[in-house]
């Protein structure tokens, strides 16, 4: 007995009733293959298997014929020899000459006529040699077989790993122009288990023809090297025995071999990461030992790491972070397994800094943790810094976000407050100020700390969260500046010890040059490439610099779009603020001035805000301001051209959208800051800058 993808499969003698049924004799070995009913749908299939051997009857030596079939279930002649895989494993290299033999069979498929073979579903356009659209097709067919049936059940788990749900469309859209080639019929699974070596001549026969489709050569070459699990030093081997085989049958399909074979190695290593991770976790239901956790984690973290280019991932979670989704997800299943170890019972210890809330007692919190593990994909959401995956808890009537920190991430810019003291502090100053309410922090069973905010997107849908990302419109940024007047009135005292009547900018020059000093090697030495001064000049150029004295109050710190939630409904306020990790005391200029250096804004909103914000606050935070604010505009430009340099080079918190926005211009960026520090830049014509600033 041996499985398949979606079967299992025995080698029975036929018994005489069954025999005469088929036309056999009496004793022959045949394979009973049975539909496995609850594997998951993790393959792209083009027809049923029996149409496809019925078709390929007698084209393809030792090719397996479909003798009977009914109901899930089917009967296929035997194939006489051993699989390849008890010969050499995976890993291992193949002998050349059953390369050559398997490589002989392949060109055989491509002989095939189309006329022969089932009709193909569905409309390609682009005619029998479209390369590219094949392609295309095949990352549209991974998206809609493999990756939409699951992403109910496993969504929010590929959100939670980084794979966002329009990561294959993406691909898709990547693909450049290739080389055209005749299509030809393609097993498209040819694995050491489904090749079959003759005890005599060491022929080489292909069985379990399920996922067979029509199509591009090229792209079975790519699966096999992938599935075969070649040593790296055998593929070019096996490339070259494949093109031997095609020039004598089939020349033109050898067209582009060289430049286009890694676009199809690319989709066959991405896709792979959705049956992979899938795979992986579903071996936990049932068994959740150390052992078994450690074998899932190193799986999936393997599949997230070969994925993560063609996908085009920004970052790939360590092993840690995987071990933690994954062992959230099986909590929050409740199963129990049957083997060494039960599901831990879900524990949580919580932090005193944050007395237990009325509205949301201990239990509450217990049960949203075991909630956060299977929130679907619509309800978790990745940022530079924290994985938030909003739920629902019983016996409350108000959705609530899980907030964890992602393990790996190492923020470039320091946090100066508590985002849980500054939210409290928020709350008990009464002020008309939009933002989360802390309803607990803590840590939890895998070790890691948490905190569970109010949600404040959409309550009874699964939309995300509408953010102003191309700038805000006039009754938006009226409110955004009246919530900043608003901040004025927060009591700080007890946030930052240190506040008091220090000069902000001159802290604010400190911590850059800092943030400047402390860039990995790597990041320094491109920065000064560009043109960009060490530590110690631009302490000397930010020196040259004064800012008038204002009164402090507290400070969002990172204005940004995605930190700003539209309200569904029009009202005076129309934002709420989230995520005050970067929170600090300082001066309210700064504050709105980051906000302008970090949103798309038009010129006319700016005036309307800046007139708005002077109007608004006490004359204690905004006198000289019409002098000052395009000192911190050019501090921002600076700080800019060093922490997105770095995430260029570092790769680090690439998959935000803010990041993205931000790196994706820094061309622009480093211009501007080069000119505003009255430097030269530097030429980007070396490779490596050209590659930097791609």
């Amino acid at each position: 007995m041996y499985d398949g993808h979606h079967n299992r499969n025995f080698v029975l003698p036929l018994t005489e009733p069954m025999a005469r049924y088929v036309g056999r004799e009496t004793g022959t070995p045949a394979i009973v293959r049975l539909r496995t009913l609850d594997a998951l749908p993790v393959v792209i299939r083009t027809w049923r298997e029996p149409d496809v051997l019925r078709a390929i009857r007698g084209a393809l030596p030792r090719a397996p014929e479909c003798l009977a079939r009914r109901n899930g279930s089917a009967v296929h002649s035997y194939v006489e020899g051993v699989p390849l895989s008890s010969v050499s494993k995976d890993g291992e290299p193949v002998e050349r000459p059953l390369i050559t033999s398997l490589m002989r069979t392949v060109a055989h498929m491509a002989q095939v006529r189309k006329e022969t073979l089932p009709p193909v579903p569905g409309v390609r356009t682009g005619g029998d040699k479209d390369s590219r659209g094949f392609l295309r097709t095949l990352v549209q067919q991974a998206d809609r077989q493999v990756r939409q049936p699951n992403w109910n059940e496993f969504g929010g788990l590929f959100e939670a790993l980084g794979v966002p749900a329009d990561a294959l469309t993406r691909l898709a859209e990547r693909i450049p122009a290739m080389t055209r080639r005749p299509y030809g019929l393609l097993h498209t699974d040819l694995h050491r288990d489904n090749l079959i070596v003759a005890a005599d001549d060491r022929s080489i026969a292909c069985v379990d023809w399920e996922l067979a489709t029509f199509g591009d050569p090229l792209h079975e070459l790519a699966t096999h090297l992938v599935r075969m699990r070649y040593p790296a030093s055998q593929w070019d081997e096996v490339r070259q025995a494949w093109a031997v085989a095609m020039e004598e049958s089939r020349p033109s399909a050898v067209n582009g071999l060289t430049k286009d074979l890694r676009h199809y190695v690319a989709f066959e290593r991405a896709q792979s990461v959705y049956p992979d991770v899938m795979r992986a976790a579903k071996t936990l239901d049932d068994r959740l030992d150390d052992r078994s956790l450690a074998e899932a984690t190193a799986t999936v973290h393997r599949a997230l790491t070969t994925a993560a280019e063609p996908l085009g991932l920004a970052r790939v979670p360590g092993e840690t972070e995987v071990e933690r989704v994954l062992l959230r997800r099986q909590t929050s299943r409740h199963r129990r397994p049957t083997a060494f170890r039960p599901v831990p019972a879900l524990t949580w210890l919580p932090d005193k800094r944050v007395p237990e809330d009325p509205c949301f007692p201990h239990p509450a919190v217990r049960a949203a943790l075991v909630a956060e593990g299977t929130a679907p994909a619509g309800r978790v959401f990745k940022g530079t810094a924290h994985l938030n995956s909003v739920v629902r808890v019983p016996h409350v009537d108000f959705p609530v976000v899980v907030r964890r920190r992602i393990a790996s991430f190492c923020r470039l810019e320091p946090s100066h407050l508590s985002e849980h003291a500054v939210l409290r502090a928020i709350a008990r100053s009464d002020v008309d100020v939009t933002a989360p309410r802390v309803l607990a922090l803590g840590r939890s069973h895998g070790g890691d700390d948490f905190a569970v905010h109010t949600y404040v997107g959409p309550r009874h849908s699964d939309r995300p969260p509408s953010h102003p990302v191309n700038g805000l419109l006039p009754h938006e940024a009226d409110g955004l500046v009246y919530q900043l007047g608003e901040l004025t009135r927060v009591d700080h005292a007890g946030l930052d010890p240190l506040a008091g009547s220090w000069d902000f900018y001159t802290w604010l020059s400190q911590q850059l040059v800092a943030l400047v000093r402390a860039l990995p090697k790597e990041s320094q030495q491109v920065a000064k490439a560009l043109g960009l001064p060490d530590a110690d000049r631009l302490s000397e150029i930010l020196a040259r610099h004064r800012v008038t004295p204002r009164k402090h109050a507290l400070l969002h710190g990172d204005l940004n779009p995605w930190n700003l939630v539209r309200h569904s409904k029009r009202d005076r306020l129309a934002l709420t603020i989230i995520d005050w990790e970067m929170a600090m005391v300082g001066d309210p200029l700064y504050d709105l001035v980051r906000h302008f250096h970090l949103t798309p804004t038009r010129p006319e909103i700016r005036e309307r805000m800046l007139r708005r914000w002077e109007d608004t606050l006490p004359g204690a935070y905004t006198r000289d301001w019409q002098r000052d604010w395009r000192v911190y505009r050019w501090v921002e430009i600076v700080r800019s051209a060093y922490v997105d340099l770095d995430r260029l080079v570092t790769g680090a918190g690439l998959d935000a959208p803010n990041v993205r926005r931000a790196v994706d211009s820094y061309a622009m960026t480093l211009a501007a800051a080069t000119a505003s520090l009255g430097l030269p830049a530097r030429s980007t014509a070396s490779p490596y800058l050209a590659r930097t600033l791609a």
